[in-house]
């Protein structure tokens, strides 16, 4: 690893790393009662880093004979060759605490593998007759790492992550409707010792079956209740990317500059955490060999920081906040989101519901989009009710939430004091790079949202 990293600054540079990579998948998929898919596979491989200023190299290698790796640190070096070099040090193994089980985590075989995912479709059947079609899947994996870096820092880690997704579409009188629920995190199979398979599968059909009596959305601006939970996405999504240090450097985020400006409503408090034990987002080292804390992003509606890799805080002289997260050892480092979700206020919910003589109470989301520069986002709700003389009434469908991640925070007027993160499904994408997260929220009260329906 030495002779590597020497090789690596050999053409002048700052810093180098290498992040070795060892990662073990197995995953199964039914549908209408099939097995449809069912897979294994190992990904292995080395990515070396030369950092110089704000020009990076980067080369990777699934061959690890030395004469590979040795080739792709000499890659790394000739992209980011600099003048000024500074010479690596001695490496020596670095202590950490964990926030999961160490162990490499055996993967299930494939008869384990296929009763859980036919436990979930019987239990979805067997919810209601109109559960129409079920689909169900499992992935489980185990990716141990080690990391070196001409600081001197040698880590290794053993990540697993446990995952199950059901959805379902119930179909009654031509109307067909579809529910989904899931789970996991950094765990094996004793994840479901507290929640079942059939726990995910009733969730999913009992939202397919309450959608069938849906009724088309309204449009128009109006107060916003958000649930407990998932709906965490939406601060994720048009929040937290605007908070990640990157685009902060380059200006290009809405809070770019604002560090101890208001940004949003007093009692907003935004947080990340990776060190929040199993969780899906959590991380024992991030995928720099920096250990992730709890990072105050937003206090009491003041903005406080932002979320670095090494890089962007060594050029925005910040110190790293351990968020240095890459998908594999093919891809290079960069700031992303571990677990982060607002804290609980002292409202009771059901006092917040009550307040709103009408408006929308959104429950669960599906997919969004949001523009960095300018904060803007679009979420659809997947399960959203109408709020009317201060009760939850009929759900809805066809709710889209639109506005401006800096302004929604601004709107928020009451906190709930249930905080809830979510059970453990989030993907999040940048740059063409996917990463597990985890999100949560507390029930929220937006005042003022504007709702895209198709009715008024």
């Amino acid at each position: 690893m030495e002779k590597l990293l020497s090789r690596a600054l050999a053409r002048g540079g700052s810093f180098a790393d290498l992040y070795f990579e060892h990662q073990r998948t197995a995953s199964i998929l039914l549908e209408e009662g099939i097995i449809r898919t069912a897979s294994a596979g190992v990904t292995c491989g080395l990515g070396v880093r030369v950092v110089s200023g704000e020009r990076t190299g980067y080369a990777h290698t699934d061959d690890l004979s030395f004469a590979a790796m040795a080739q792709a640190a000499d890659t790394a070096a000739h992209i980011a060759s600099d003048s000024k070099t500074l010479p690596p040090q001695a490496i020596a193994p670095s202590s950490f605490d964990r926030r999961y089980a160490p162990q490499a985590i055996d993967l299930l075989d494939l008869p384990a593998r296929i009763a859980l995912v036919e436990r979930a479709d019987r239990a979805a059947r067997a919810y209601d007759p109109r559960i129409d079609k079920v689909i169900v899947s499992l992935g489980d994996e185990t990716k141990q790492v080690r990391i070196a870096n001409s600081a001197g820092v040698l880590v290794e880690d053993v990540q697993p992550l446990f995952s199950i997704r059901v959805s379902v579409i119930a179909a009654e009188n031509g109307v067909r409707r579809e529910g989904s629920a899931g789970g996991g995190g950094r765990i094996g199979p004793g994840f479901f010792d507290e929640k079942p398979p059939e726990y995910f599968a009733r969730e999913a059909a009992r939202m397919a079956i309450t959608l069938l009596k849906a009724e088309e959305a309204p449009a128009g601006t109006m107060p916003v209740v958000l649930g407990p939970g998932w709906p965490g996405i939406l601060l994720h999504e048009a929040v937290g990317h605007g908070l990640e240090g990157d685009f902060n450097r380059k200006g290009t985020s809405a809070f770019a500059n604002r560090i101890g400006e208001r940004v949003a409503a007093p009692g907003v408090t935004v947080i990340d955490d990776g060190s929040i034990p199993d969780r899906r987002g959590s991380l024992n080292v991030d995928d720099e060999g920096n250990v992730p804390g709890r990072t105050v992003l937003i206090e009491d509606g003041i903005l406080r920081g932002y979320l670095q890799d090494r890089l962007n805080a060594g050029l925005m002289k910040m110190p790293s906040t351990g968020n240095g997260r890459r998908q594999s050892y093919a891809s290079i480092p960069m700031p992303r989101m571990t677990n982060t979700f607002m804290l609980a206020g002292q409202d009771d919910p059901q006092d917040i519901i009550r307040s709103v003589p009408r408006g929308l109470y959104a429950k669960h989301f599906g997919g969004g989009q949001v523009d960095i520069t300018s904060g803007k986002f679009v979420f659809s709700a997947t399960e959203a009710y109408l709020i009317e003389d201060g009760k939850v009434g009929p759900p809805v469908v066809g709710a889209t939430l639109i506005g401006n991640g800096p302004d929604v925070l601004t709107k928020v007027t009451r906190i709930g004091h249930d905080l809830k993160l979510d059970e453990g499904v989030g993907t999040c994408g940048k740059a063409g790079q996917s990463v597990p997260v985890g999100v949560g929220l507390p029930t929220l009260l937006v005042s003022e949202l504007t709702v895209g329906g198709t009715r008024q």
